[in-house]
């Protein structure tokens, strides 16, 4: 008996809409890493105030590439250019679909000639691996997937930790680590340190707005790397950040790290649902929200609608070439962050202290999604004009802020009205609680990055520049 594909499953299920806001699989989780190593308030001021370390090791697919083709593979599925892309050099890799819709994205190491890693979600790590398995490309794969979401006591085991060291005293800590002056290395470029007897590569980053470093190396040495960073940044008010506080830095900084894959129609694509096995992301993640509609299509998201356009290369073909050169001529959505009204925030937590009374969708904090894509409705006069997919709190903005697209008739500083909750009483996934009653948030439309901090200082090539 064959293995029951993504394919398969969609059609059992009927209605892809329905199946994905239904799912069972529950939050996208990030594992092994402790909630909180203070308290996430002081964590997310760490990285504003003083400086933070990030533990990256378990919630992402490192994909291991290498041979001969492997240039050219990554080349074919990137909407980048792959001009001046050079060993010791990164980038952020963003593969779409045949229609020129985003199937996700990720961080490209340019390790060593004909050598790549590839760090992120599975919805590109599954891109890649297809087409490396298919394409006839002569390229070996090596996946390191993440660690399991609840490992339940058991002994968890990674090719490599990776860590990153982040905030305005960022660079004094590495300078104490490194024994002196570290090298001058350029944004998004790589070279090596030494922290703790060990020479650790390092990639110029700077994820939470103050540019810093991530690193990694053997899995087995993590610990002792560990060890020396949390000593080496006490002096410098380093705190470690756990796993509720990690994934709401991109708040501030504005990357939408969970579109939904346009992966789920297009005859074009039918081989590689077939592909995909019926236990994959693909097939089994959860969509939440109130926009809701009956084609899967009006959730996929273009390059455009999430910052990506200036990423867009037409300078090599690639698969969703044709399709975004004719998008390129169209006006287009933009990424925006919302600002949410606090005062009608607190009717939402004030809801719950009403016994008998009706109550709204609860929402979590820090970070507020509650499946592993998120697609509220953004409206203006009664009419949807955008989307907000991925929502949290900043306590160094005291304000709700989410990401997402608006119309191109909309303006920053205007004012919206979000769509918060599920109607009807909520789906059936097991995140939402049964019934809850929808609300009315308004929100003001805002720059990316939203923290000045980030539009003042952040060196970038890209949607983050100021």
């Amino acid at each position: 008996m064959s293995k029951r594909s993504l394919e398969d499953v969609l059609k059992s299920a009927g209605n892809t809409v329905q199946m994905l806001r239904n799912s069972q699989i529950g939050a996208y989780v990030y594992p092994v890493v402790a909630p909180e190593f203070s308290n996430w308030r002081d964590e997310q001021r760490a990285w504003r105030e003083s400086a933070v370390l990030f533990d990256q090791s378990h919630h992402m697919v490192d994909l291991y590439i290498e041979g001969p083709d492997s240039f050219k593979l990554l080349n074919d599925l990137a909407i980048n250019s792959f001009k001046g892309f050079t060993v010791n050099k990164a980038k952020q890799f963003v593969p779409c679909s045949y229609d020129g819709y985003v199937i996700g994205d990720g961080i490209l190491f340019y390790l060593a000639e004909n050598e790549f890693v590839y760090v992120g979600r599975a919805p590109s790590a599954n891109w890649i691996k297809f087409h490396a398995e298919t394409g006839g490309y002569d390229v070996q794969i090596i996946e390191d997937d993440r660690s399991p979401s609840r490992p339940m006591g058991k002994a968890i085991k990674r090719i490599s930790y990776r860590y990153q060291i982040q905030g305005p005293n960022a660079k004094a800590i590495i300078e104490k680590l490194n024994g002196g002056p570290f090298p001058d290395i350029k944004f998004f470029n790589m070279d090596y340190i030494n922290i703790a007897g060990r020479k650790v590569r390092a990639l110029r980053h700077g994820m939470a707005g103050a540019p810093g470093l991530e690193i990694w190396g053997p899995y087995d040495e993590g610990d002792a790397v560990r060890d020396a960073i949390v000593e080496a940044g006490q002096e410098f008010g380093l705190r470690q950040v756990g796993s509720r506080a990690y994934a709401t830095n991109t708040l501030e900084s504005g990357w939408i790290p969970s579109p939904l894959p346009a992966v789920y129609t297009g005859e074009k694509m039918k081989a590689y649902r077939e592909w995909l096995p019926a236990n994959s992301y693909e097939a089994t993640g959860g969509l939440a929200g109130s926009f809701v509609s009956d084609n899967i299509e009006d959730y996929y998201v273009n390059p455009y609608d999430i910052g990506y356009g200036p990423f867009v290369k037409f300078d090599h073909d690639f698969i969703g070439r044709e399709a975004l050169e004719k998008m390129s001529k169209e006006p287009q959505r933009k990424k925006v962050t919302f600002a949410w009204n606090g005062d009608d925030v607190s009717k939402v937590f004030a809801s719950m202290f009403v016994p008998g009374g009706e109550h709204y969708k609860y929402i979590d904090l820090p970070l507020s999604n509650y499946a592993s894509a998120s697609f509220d409705n953004i409206t203006k006069g009664g009419k949807s004009v955008g989307a907000s997919m991925f929502a949290g709190y900043s306590y160094n903005e005291r304000s709700m802020l989410s990401l997402g697209f608006v119309n191109p008739d909309i303006e920053i500083g205007d004012e919206v009205t979000l769509v918060w909750g599920e109607p009807d009483g909520g789906t059936m996934k097991t995140t939402v609680e049964r019934p809850h009653k929808q609300i009315e948030i308004r929100a003001t439309v805002s720059t990316v990055p939203y923290a000045a901090v980030v539009r003042d200082t952040y060196v970038d090539k890209g949607w983050r520049q100021k």
